[in-house]
């Protein structure tokens, strides 16, 4: 298949920019933070309970993950560009929708269930297609440049919506988001294309020997669900990506108080730093091994959310220094498990493979903002929350130590298949 046209980068760079439209999860805390302004005002528009203002966050984490796993099985077997068309049909329609209403169940429904799906549905297609096209030496840097692209969004999106909400109020502008991401997804769905059967990327002259080694083995999802590697890097991911989007999902807020009408630049560096991790954790793992650059991230991000106790709301300076430290580390998470997930388990269950590790972010990113919702809403303050999620990222650095790819045994001939042909050997007889 030499004769083949490599066509990596146009499908890289399309997957980068459907993210790019996709990562308006990342700008949740300014919309959060017009609609708290209107209930403390009184003014009618939004009257819902303090405790609920994450609660259209944190179904749409819910949402995306559990679109994911639907979504890689369909990008497998079908095509990513007719899954990534779903999830821009999906995620435009669900912000039309909350164009419509102020109602809680309205957001829940627009915001945290279809737009949800629908990013679930155009994240799962971007990537499996770029990383098909490259050698195994370069998944890290690949999957790190196209998932760049939803952390990175929120550069542009939080100063746009502060302006569309200044200028057209909140309704308005998600109805402007709507109509734009539904029409720029669609388009940049028809680049994404997989490599034709038996196309063998051409493998660069050196390749390092530091990386994770691949198995060789192409996991279906029943066999990876049968490992214990599976089970630890869930458990990794679950807290890595739950205890960030805490920060993620309030950082405006946070910002609020010292510096004003520019809290969105706290989001916009946070954004810079989700999507510089993404790429520097790909390339770095590409070099050192995953499970080494988890061990090394999950310790930083336990230090730096554990630093948040001893920063007040008024030191802008330190709290922008954390809050784009925290994205940093965050987003180093996105690029390391996909490239675990392929090591681990082969190419050609991908994207459903992928979908069920990725169940750990929609889970962490539903349990964990509630939670922190909850504790702020009895204690006023997050201090709580913090401590307990530097305390899960220490035990999850603790666990990347131990962590490695399955045995090169087939799934088949796994712990019971041993013992049953232990049991039939003739020194039992």
């Amino acid at each position: 298949m030499s004769n083949v046209q490599n066509r990596g980068w146009s499908v890289t760079m399309a997957g980068l920019g459907i993210n790019l439209a996709l990562g308006i999860l990342y700008t949740w805390s300014i919309f959060k933070q017009a609609i708290k302004e209107s209930v403390m005002a009184g003014d009618g528009m939004f009257t819902w309970d303090i405790a609920s203002l994450n609660d259209p966050f944190a179904v749409c984490c819910l949402m995306f993950t559990a679109a994911m796993v639907v979504a890689g099985r369909m990008q497998d077997k079908l095509t990513p560009r007719l899954t990534a068309m779903i999830g821009g049909v999906l995620t435009g329609a669900g912000l039309i929708v909350i164009s419509q209403s102020n109602a809680l169940w309205v957001w829940i429904l627009g915001f945290g269930v279809l737009t949800g799906m629908g990013l679930g549905f155009g994240y799962a297609s971007a990537t499996p297609p770029a990383i098909k096209w490259f050698p195994a030496s370069k998944t890290g840097m690949i999957a790190g440049i196209v998932v760049a692209g939803f952390g990175l969004a929120s550069v542009y999106i939080a100063p746009l919506s502060n302006f569309l909400i200044a200028h057209f109020g909140l309704s308005k502008a998600m109805l402007i988001f709507g109509v734009s991401f539904l029409t720029v997804v669609c388009l940049l769905a028809m680049f994404l294309i997989n490599p034709p059967p038996g196309y063998v990327p051409a493998a660069p002259a050196a390749t390092n020997k530091a990386a994770v080694a691949t198995v060789g083995n192409d996991y279906t999802p029943t066999q990876m669900l049968k490992t214990a590697a599976f089970y630890k890097l869930w458990f990794m991911y679950f807290i890595g990506a739950g205890a960030a989007l805490i920060i993620i999902g309030g950082v405006a807020g946070m910002a609020k108080s010292s510096m004003g009408s520019l809290a969105w630049v706290v989001v916009a560096l946070m954004a810079i730093g989700n999507a510089g991790g993404r790429i520097a954790a790909g390339i770095i793992s590409d070099r050192i091994g995953r499970t080494m650059t988890l061990l090394i991230m999950m310790s930083l991000q336990a230090a730096i959310i554990f630093s948040l106790l001893f920063i007040g709301e008024s030191e802008a300076f330190l709290l922008v220094t954390a809050a784009t430290l925290v994205g940093f580390n965050y987003g180093t998470n996105l690029s390391l498990f996909p490239s675990v997930t392929k090591d681990y388990f082969g190419m050609k269950n991908f994207g459903i493979n992928y979908g069920l590790v990725f169940s750990a972010w929609g889970i962490g990113g539903f349990i964990f903002p509630r939670v922190s919702q909850m504790i702020v809403a009895h204690t006023g303050n997050q201090h709580t929350a913090y401590l307990l999620c530097s305390i899960l990222l220490v035990a999850s650095a603790a666990m990347s130590m131990t962590t490695k790819a399955p045995s090169k045994v087939t799934p088949e001939q796994s712990v019971w298949a041993q013992f049953r042909g232990a049991l039939l050997s003739p020194k039992f007889k």
